[in-house]
């Protein structure tokens, strides 16, 4: 196989170093699945990574990009046969093992899922890692007992890509939707995909008391810090908070009262080291009850490899609505 480029990410002297270089197959990281990459995409993380703005790769280098779909060139198992669209989210890439922006990755098969029937590889990339923790956070709220007849379901960075993606999908089952955003410009793209209700996060009060007026019957939490413990204290009895993300803050106080006296439950969800069948699983749900309805809005930005670069800084700057497709090469 002649060389192909790749969008690689290296420490030199305590600095972020990252641009385009040319590899060779045996230049990756170890897997029995090699991928001809035609699209990946750009999460907050992925900006966070290049810029070194933050410390996610755990070793160096390798190859950006937490998302990955295209066709499989060669394959040592027989459940991914040459041919076969498939993607990977997770998993490690872009942490431990070789992201994909990249011509070619080479992945374990334990971490490969195929590429939902009905859907092509750009559309799996329009949903991603966000789409994926979106549904997983659903998933795991309906194995605790959420259901659209219990009330508004409220989410928090209603905007990026995991909030519009879940939003869709909420709305889609059936659930009432509450959006909270810090962009008011953004209300009819909000409505558009599914929101109900509207929240702007400087007009939130927060309030002072252990529990304050229930108001949610469950919440996705992208931001972390105030907004979490906020949302701890109004949930209704027996809600559960799906906690993504800490764009706000890492750090959470609140008080055991909501959780003994209201039952709410705090539901962690973790994308990336997902056991592979309930991975395979949830990708399932999102080729089927949880597609979204509006990808074409929420994922409707695609940019050539070529300007992947340049794309970074708008995700650092919090200025992105919706989802990125990045156009590695051809779709198959």
């Amino acid at each position: 196989m002649d060389k192909f480029r790749a969008y690689r990410i290296d420490e030199q002297d305590g600095k972020i170093v990252a641009g385009f270089q040319m590899l060779d197959i045996e230049d990756l990281t170890a897997g029995n699945v090699v991928v001809r990459v035609t699209h990946s995409t750009i999460n907050y993380k992925d900006a966070l990574a290049a810029t070194g703005k933050g410390r996610i790769l755990r070793r160096y280098p390798l190859n950006g990009g937490i998302d990955l779909a295209g066709v499989i060139v060669s394959s040592g198992d027989t459940e991914f046969p040459p041919g076969t669209n498939v993607l990977v989210n997770g998993c490690g890439l872009s942490e431990t093992i070789d992201g994909g922006y990249s011509e070619y990755a080479r992945i374990d098969s334990s971490c490969i899922v195929a590429v939902p029937d009905g859907m092509t590889c750009a559309e799996a990339m329009q949903i991603g890692t966000a789409g994926y923790t979106a549904a997983l956070a659903i998933h795991r709220m309906e194995q605790n007992g959420q259901a659209p007849g219990q009330g508004p379901v409220v989410v928090t960075g209603a905007t990026g890509g995991v909030g519009s993606i879940a939003i869709d999908m909420l709305a889609g089952l059936g659930y009432e939707v509450a959006a909270v955003t810090g962009k008011a410009s953004e209300e009819d793209y909000l409505r558009k995909i599914g929101a109900q209700q509207i929240l702007l996060r400087d007009a939130i009060d927060f309030g002072k008391r252990p529990m304050e007026k229930a108001l949610w019957a469950g919440a996705i939490d992208n931001l972390g810090g105030d907004y979490l413990a906020w949302l701890t204290r109004t949930m209704k009895y027996g809600g559960n908070i799906a906690s993504i993300g800490l764009a706000a803050s890492h750090e959470l106080n609140t008080t055991v009262m909501p959780f003994i006296l209201r039952a709410v439950c705090l539901l962690g969800i973790n994308s990336v080291e997902t056991p592979p069948d309930l991975r395979r699983a949830v990708w399932g749900r999102i080729g089927g009850d949880l597609k979204p309805r509006h990808l074409d809005t929420i994922g409707n930005r695609r940019i050539a490899f070529d300007d992947l670069p340049a794309a970074f800084q708008a995700y650092i700057d919090g200025t992105v609505t919706g989802r990125t497709v990045v156009e590695i090469s051809t779709d198959p």
